[in-house]
């Protein structure tokens, strides 16, 4: 499959062409085991500004091959698949060495398994009726490294997220490492503030705060920034 896939293409195909798409095109694989969704998301990214479709993987047990195959920069992931979920298919994705950024999607927001998608790795994520512009817009967002999901999301996913006892230790034991200026960071994060909010409330500079927010994402072994804001909750400092 050269470029975009048409409709009905093959699930998994090869891409001829160059590793990277022309002029920074940002690389997109679809997930999802209904072939009509897929084909859909397909038409409605086709010919949008800077994004190519460069493969399709019908099940989440295909999608290593398939990020191997394709070298995706955005994966679009279906979150309720029959052999392997979208969480499952997110956590083995983002343990790997140089993952895509994922965006997982769903048919109604109230999706109790969002919140685990989000803890495997995701970046966020999209109704599957949401117009093709916020789906262009959101990958391109993250394929940038730029937050998706706004802060009233998050804080209505945490919410509702259930925090065991044992989650709420391991997140403890995942703070302990962090200095106590990380942990104002953290608790800036997960109280919805953008790194400039953070800059002027705790009187450092933008950069220094890109760097906490990094070194705090090393040190606790996290994926971004939404992460992060549900580790606050499950550690109570939300």
């Amino acid at each position: 499959m050269s470029g975009p896939q048409a409709p009905g293409g093959p699930v998994g195909g090869t891409v001829s062409g160059p590793a990277e798409g022309p002029g920074g095109e940002i690389r997109v694989l679809l997930v999802d085991d209904d072939a009509l969704v897929r084909a859909g998301l397909s038409m409605m990214l086709h010919g949008a500004d800077g994004l190519v479709i460069v493969g399709e993987a019908g099940d989440g047990d295909q999608v290593p091959g398939a990020v191997a195959r394709h070298r995706p920069d955005v994966v679009l992931m279906d979150l309720r698949m029959p052999r392997v979920d979208g969480i499952a298919a997110t956590r083995r994705l983002r343990a790997g060495p140089q993952p895509p950024e994922v965006i997982v999607l769903t048919t109604f927001d109230a999706d109790e398994n969002v919140v685990g998608a989000l803890r495997a790795g995701a970046s966020g994520f999209l109704l599957k009726d949401s117009p093709p512009g916020e789906i262009a817009e959101a990958i391109r967002r993250v394929a940038a490294g730029d937050p998706m999901l706004s802060p009233e999301v998050t804080r209505r996913l945490m919410r509702r997220a259930v925090v065991h006892e044992d989650a709420r230790q391991r997140a403890l034991r995942q703070l302990e490492g962090l200095s106590p200026r990380e942990r104002e960071v953290v608790s800036a994060i997960a109280g919805g503030q953008t790194n400039a909010e953070i800059a002027a409330s705790l009187l450092m500079s933008v950069p220094t705060v890109k760097a906490h927010v990094t070194h705090i994402l090393t040190k606790a072994g996290l994926a971004n920034r939404t992460q992060i804001a549900l580790l606050a909750h499950d550690a109570g400092l939300a």
